[in-house]
């Protein structure tokens, strides 16, 4: 199974980085947190204490245009905080 995971990087996730040791990640919605802990290890070469997850709903989304309103949806996606052993730091701007 291939699983997707990308850093969320905002000022509330900075926040709580700075504050806790937590690191906020995109997931595939099919992830469990067995499987995001063991990537997340592989990916930063970090030890992770725990996981926790949050599913979000697809945001329902219109527009008004000239040949009248159309109407979609955005895609479903879950949020995994993670939060590092101490001392640990994952550093997502060295490849930059």
């Amino acid at each position: 199974m291939n699983i997707m995971i990308k850093p969320i990087v905002t000022e509330k996730a900075t926040a709580i980085t700075e504050k806790l040791n937590r690191y906020t990640f995109c997931v595939s919605p099919d992830a469990n947190k067995y499987q995001i802990k063991n990537l997340v290890e592989e990916l930063y070469g970090v030890k992770v204490t725990s996981v926790n997850t949050m599913n979000y709903e697809g945001k329902k989304k219109q527009r008004y245009t000239k040949a009248g309103i159309i109407r979609g949806k955005k895609p479903a996606f879950k949020k995994a905080i993670v939060t590092l052993a101490e001392g640990e730091t994952i550093d997502f701007y060295s490849n930059i």
